[in-house]
């Protein structure tokens, strides 16, 4: 795999295809500057090799548009908003251009100096954009002489900046950023070159959201385990009486034919054999304990309880090499966290035992970080969708387009 420690940046200039499409408030300040903070490292490394740098991201769903400057309707997605925090985490002066492909900011950048950097307006105030149009990509290339992408939450998609403007460059002045590397080495590890025994923990609300996983992993894992909402499904499939609980009927018979599978193949699926039920989905609800196959009417699953809990995190324990995407109950909510919880402190006991430990997907890095154990696991994902459809396909139009 091309990193930027692979090429030359003395006097060049590095467009780098970041991920900065960050939370702001309503005083458009950013409230996460957790993907800012990742390519940092890449941003400044090209800095100390004598290049100079420009970026380039979306941020949000603005209205169509092709003005490519931020109208009143977009100005709330404009980049300019998150200046001085690049310029605080990255230690540099960064310049703004308010037009990607305008007049102005092509002279911003073909007048760069190394050790400057300068942040292009959001990619999508153009619909082409998101089209993958090859003659705006061809645009975006004429800012640098070097293409990076570091932007790997967004690799999954065949977007001008991600997948089309990557053949603008030759081979050897193409590459990947620190956050794109590590992201693709980690999952390389777990999906390629796991140790056994390699368990994967799956939850989440919906059976349908997460069936190409569940295939997938069947071939690599020797464990799957189970949790959040998906799991009623499974066991109203298996004849369990779920209460009110989330369930989606018209994949009862999918979830069998997953169970067969599994057996098939000789992976242990585990479903939750215990769960913590409600009267209403509400933090200050009645709560009680219940066998997960016999939830009286009127109460729904909102947590593993304990049962579960006890045995998953055996499961955990002993493993090598685990992959976590998805949480095990309403961990918002105070009422319904623990098994979200305990299954995190497990992966990160797992891991000082030894196990390389992957976390994946918006919701178990939300965990992870809410039970502050991110120094504690091997690696957080910063790209859930693309993580995922990594596992499932194998690859993704981001990588192939730097590789090609």
């Amino acid at each position: 795999m091309k990193t930027i420690d692979s090429l030359n940046f003395q006097n060049k200039r590095a467009l780098i295809r970041v991920d900065f499409n960050v939370p702001l408030n309503d005083a458009f300040e950013v409230t996460d500057d957790t993907r800012i903070r990742a390519a940092a490292p890449t941003i400044k490394q090209i800095l100390e090799k004598g290049g100079s740098v420009i970026l380039m991201s979306h941020l949000g769903r603005p209205k169509d548009t092709s003005a490519g400057s931020a109208t009143l309707a977009n100005e709330k997605y404009s980049l300019k908003h998150i200046v001085s925090t690049v310029s605080k985490l990255t230690g540099a002066e960064v310049m703004f251009a308010d037009d990607c492909i305008g007049t102005d900011a092509f002279a911003k950048s073909a007048a760069l100096k190394p050790g400057q950097v300068l942040l292009l307006e959001n990619l999508r105030f153009y619909k082409e954009e998101e089209k993958g149009d090859v003659a705006f990509a061809e645009k975006l290339s004429k800012h640098g002489d070097i293409y990076v992408n570091d932007a790997f939450g967004t690799a999954h998609r065949a977007h001008a900046s991600t997948a089309v403007i990557a053949q603008f460059f030759a081979a050897d002045a193409k590459c990947f950023g620190y956050v794109m590397a590590g992201e693709v080495a980690s999952i390389d590890k777990v999906i390629n070159g796991a140790e056994a025994p390699f368990t994967a923990i799956v939850g989440g609300a919906k059976v349908s959201d997460k069936i190409l996983i569940i295939e997938q992993l069947m071939g690599k894992a020797n464990n799957i385990l189970i949790g959040g909402g998906m799991a009623f499904t499974f066991v109203k499939a298996m004849g369990g009486t779920i209460g009110k609980s989330l369930c989606e009927d018209d994949k009862l018979e999918l979830a069998k034919e997953l169970l067969e599978k599994a057996k098939a193949k000789g992976v242990s699926l585990y479903i939750p054999t215990d769960a913590v039920i409600a009267d209403n989905f509400a933090n200050d609800a009645n709560i009680k304990e219940s066998d997960i196959n016999s939830i009286p009417d009127g109460w729904m699953g909102l947590d593993i309880s304990n049962g579960t809990i006890k045995t998953y995190s055996e499961v955990i324990k002993n493993s090598k090499t685990i992959l976590w995407n998805g949480p095990m109950g309403v961990f918002e909510m105070s009422s319904f966290e623990n098994g979200t919880k305990q299954v995190a402190l497990a992966i990160a006991e797992a891991t000082k035992l030894g196990a390389f430990s992957l976390i994946g997907g918006g919701d178990s890095v939300a965990a992870i970080n809410k039970y502050n154990l991110a120094s504690q696991v091997s690696y957080v994902s910063t790209g859930g969708g693309a993580l995922l459809e990594y596992i499932e396909q194998g690859s993704l139009p981001g990588v192939r387009a730097v590789e090609a």
